[in-house]
């Protein structure tokens, strides 16, 4: 007989995984995200109690959606609306109580799969819908596409939790307030939508990816978590090759993992990292979803261009084996894609790498001005890096303490600052010659 405890972790595997797909059923219903999720919720409540008790159901997953849909019956005739469209449920809900239980939730299981797909897709444009602003767009994916709680979502960000609830509160306020339809975008509009959606995707990793603040370089839980919305997003929608490059791109971030830091957690920078720890299964799904991207046809996009310069990496079995020139014309193509001075900062990196630190330099020099850049540390650490590469380590040392006092997380300032450290050593060493 499994203790509580076990039963407990029964049901949450199975909401991180169904919740979605469940959720995403009760909006086509009654068109309105927030009260499909509490009633989903409702369901999960109830697991929490019945199970323990009466033990886990032969399809926990058919016992959590036939809860959730009896609840979204229940509400809508209450609700009284449309009198045809009550007396079809009531109908239905007759008849559905009419079948055994297994059948009965056999029965409600393949209904809801008809439209699994759509559902989960309206879910994610919905979620990510531009009326919200990306803050909204992120807790609320988080929330409704990855089961996550509310305190899960607050640590993973290192916000407070009641932030979060009001983040999560206020984006189902809006999408109600502005008539947001549960439905995935037109043609024409599918483009638009897609790049706030593939935005958020990629927001949730990048955080996970390098946090930027906190005691920990990475936060794993999110980077899996971008990368499981990122693949059920590439088979939602298989014909657009962004999805692709986007998944392409992450899955060869994240090979790199445990080889990011080492056994104290402290930060590896990817020229200084053992290889071999790199995940090869993720990398061949990388290359794999870059193939689809490129299979597709057409220019390439940000996502797949970031992807490309990503399997240059992976594919160099040492440092000196990276085909710079390549990356430095990838980040060519991503400027004229995506016009920021944030690539501009990477491009200046490659060029270096590729023709001498003297003319990443001169590129770096360049965007000091730009007001984006303003605050962002990694325009004084790169700066820095250039400098102590040109044996300018006065300097260095003094853009390094600047990138330190910048960023907000904990092992980047000490990492930043060691580097300080060594430059200050180099400096005076100059001084002594």
């Amino acid at each position: 007989m499994p203790t509580d405890a076990e039963i407990h972790r029964s049901i949450n595997a199975v909401w991180r995984i169904e919740s979605a797909r469940i959720i995403g059923a009760l909006a086509r219903m009654l068109r309105d995200v927030g009260t499909a999720e509490e009633l989903a919720q409702d369901a999960l409540v109830a697991a929490l109690e019945q199970w323990p008790r009466d033990g886990v159901p032969d399809n926990p997953a058919a016992w959590l959606t036939a809860t959730a849909k009896h609840r979204a019956i229940d509400l809508l005739r209450k609700r009284t609306l449309h009198a045809s469209k009550e007396e079809e449920l009531g109908r239905e809900f007759d008849a559905q109580h009419a079948m055994a239980a297994a059948d009965f939730a056999e029965a409600v299981d393949a209904a809801l799969d008809d439209e699994v797909g759509d559902d989960l897709l309206r879910l994610v444009f919905t979620a990510c819908h531009p009326v919200l602003s990306p803050e909204a767009r992120v807790a609320l994916t988080l929330r409704l596409l990855g089961g996550l709680s509310t305190d899960e979502i607050a640590r993973s960000f290192l916000v407070p939790e009641p932030t979060i609830a009001q983040r999560i509160v206020r984006a189902k306020r809006t999408l109600a307030a502005a008539r947001v339809p549960f439905e995935a975008p037109r043609a024409d509009e599918l483009a638009a939508r897609l790049s706030s959606v593939l935005e958020v995707v990629y927001l949730v990793f990048n955080e996970g990816y390098s946090a930027t603040a906190g005691d920990d370089w990475m936060r794993p839980a999110l980077c899996d978590e971008a990368l499981r919305l990122g693949r059920i997003l590439a088979e939602l929608v298989p014909d657009e090759p962004e999805v692709h490059g986007l998944v392409g791109l992450m899955e060869i971030q994240a090979s790199r993992a445990s080889a990011r830091v080492d056994a104290d957690g402290e930060p590896i920078l990817l020229l200084e990292q053992n290889r071999s720890r790199w995940d090869q299964l993720l990398i061949r799904r990388g290359f794999a979803a870059l193939a689809r991207a490129e299979k597709l046809g057409g220019a390439l996009g940000p996502y797949a261009l970031q992807g490309a310069i990503a399997a240059c990496h992976a594919r160099a079995r040492t440092p000196e084996q990276t085909d710079w020139n390549r990356i430095a014309a990838l980040y060519d193509a991503l400027a004229q894609r995506m016009p920021s001075p944030i690539v501009e900062l990477n491009r200046a990196v490659a060029l270096s790498m590729a023709f001498g630190p003297a003319v990443g330099l001169e590129r770096v020099d360049a965007l000091q001005s730009e007001p984006q850049l303003q605050g962002y540390h990694l325009l004084p650490s790169v700066r820095g890096d250039l400098l102590a590469k040109l044996g300018r380590h006065g300097e260095a040392c003094e853009e390094f303490q600047r990138a330190a006092s910048l960023t907000r997380n904990a092992r980047e300032r000490k990492l930043l600052l060691m580097r300080a450290l060594a430059c200050a050593g180099g400096a005076a060493a100059d001084a002594q010659d």
